[in-house]
């Protein structure tokens, strides 16, 4: 899994109000498209989902047939039938994972308009069980995952241990204490338990930065 995120300076994708365009140029979001054509699959969180109504397609010219599959981490359904990610799933393979028993008829709903619904063991939180999906994808032949979630689904899998490489983009802006982190809270006490990631490269995209990174034990 690699967690694509774009911040400023002072860590933040978004206002207080959740306004996130645009934090970098557009140097940089081609970059990202880049990283979107050299994954498997996009993953992303139901609040991205809701938030930014994405279409998690690579618009590179000459690079839009290699778009990855798009999942969604939706754990009672709530992806709407109206999304973009629902309306094109016809044309670009569309995973919503969900957990089991979740509503027959808002499943059937999706599959109706060719989104394959996965059901998953639910985690102590309610919310799908990260490591049990992680297998799950391997097992279906996925190797190269691109996360693009809002905070929760990055700290989540941050505290699973989930994480094995970064790419960090960082624009030139400040937004303050009020705007939304690129990780939320995961129950770190001390700095020494911190997960740790060796710099891999730094590169420049327009007037932002790139800048990869890979766990310590890789």
């Amino acid at each position: 899994f690699t967690l694509k995120t774009a911040t400023t300076l002072d860590g933040r994708v978004a206002t207080a109000r959740g306004n996130s365009k645009w934090i970098t140029g557009a140097p940089a979001r081609a970059f990202a498209h880049g990283l979107r054509a050299d994954h498997d699959a996009i993953m992303i969180g139901i609040g991205t989902a809701l938030a930014d109504e994405p279409s998690l397609t690579c618009r590179l010219a000459g690079l839009e047939d290699r778009s990855p599959i798009r999942i969604v981490a939706d754990s009672t359904l709530r992806l709407p039938l109206t999304s973009p990610l629902v309306a094109t799933a016809g044309e670009v393979p569309t995973w919503v994972i969900t957990v089991a028993g979740c509503d027959a008829d808002r499943r059937a709903a999706l599959e109706n308009r060719d989104v394959s619904v996965i059901e998953a063991g639910a985690g102590e939180d309610g919310r799908p069980d990260l490591k049990w999906l992680a297998g799950e994808l391997g097992r279906r032949g996925l190797t190269r995952v691109l996360v693009e979630s809002g905070g929760d689904l990055a700290a989540a899998m941050v505290k699973d241990d989930l994480i094995d490489r970064l790419a960090w983009f960082r624009s030139a802006k400040l937004i303050g204490g009020d705007g939304r982190g690129a990780v939320g809270a995961f129950g770190i006490d001390a700095v020494a338990e911190a997960p740790s990631f060796v710099r891999d490269s730094i590169t420049d995209a327009g007037e932002d930065v790139l800048e990869t990174y890979r766990r310590v034990s890789l």
